[in-house]
């Protein structure tokens, strides 16, 4: 396979069901592509020393690490979301907030695992898809103030982290058909948080629409995505 080689490079991608967004380094986003141009994507066809594949799935729980199984981890997840006997379920951990994260994969889509197989690290190697919950986690600390608010959503489903500092208040996925109702969960996280909108800046990771972004700043400071 002829690849070219980018140094000290990254690609971070996202994956839905219905397509995929990437960023190379700290450029903008592609916004959101057809799942039909996988193999026609430029970028595809290179190397990186490093590629992140976050999957939108909502098949996740973060549960204490003092809670933690991992003999129980598929039963820890099927308390939170709805199983198929079929879903593959993994867990990893995440030490910044002392918990394990336990998701499943497994939502009839193959586009992530194409990527997978496609993009390859500057040793010829595949990434894992992970969930987009993961990166959010770990991004959290980039959102700029103490309050940090930090959103993903595509196809239905709103995935959202709010901490305070380094405490963690809250991640959960929500189903929500358009991004107006997207904004009512997230006003009402915020609500039994007691956090004000208005002092707040909200954080997306996901790419956003000139009226999902203004729409935000009608309520919010400021609106970034990462």
């Amino acid at each position: 396979m002829n690849m070219e080689f980018i140094p000290d490079s990254r690609i971070s991608i996202q994956v839905s069901l219905s397509g995929y967004s990437f960023k190379i380094g700290s450029s903008e986003s592609s916004g959101w592509q057809g799942a039909e141009r996988i193999f026609t994507t430029p970028e595809f066809q290179r190397r990186y020393d490093a590629v992140e594949i976050s999957l939108l799935t909502p098949k996740f729980a973060l549960v204490p690490n003092h809670f933690f199984d991992p003999s129980t981890a598929r039963q820890a997840l099927a308390e939170s979301v709805s199983l198929r006997d079929s879903d593959s379920v993994d867990y990893m951990d995440v030490p910044a907030y002392d918990a394990v994260l336990v998701y499943s994969n497994s939502m009839d889509e193959t586009l992530s695992k194409a990527i997978s197989q496609t993009v390859y690290t500057t040793a010829g190697n595949t990434s894992p898809v992970l969930p987009e919950i993961f990166y959010i986690l770990r991004d959290l600390g980039r959102c700029p103030e103490y309050n940090k608010i930090l959103a993903s959503y595509m196809d239905g489903y709103l995935h959202l982290a709010i901490a305070q500092g380094k405490s963690l208040l809250l991640c959960n996925s929500y189903q929500a058909v358009d991004f107006t109702t997207a904004e009512y969960f997230i006003f009402l996280a915020m609500k039994k948080l007691q956090l004000n909108p208005e002092l707040s800046t909200i954080c997306f990771r996901t790419p956003l629409a000139a009226d999902q972004e203004m729409s935000l700043y009608r309520y919010f400071k400021a609106v970034e995505v990462l």
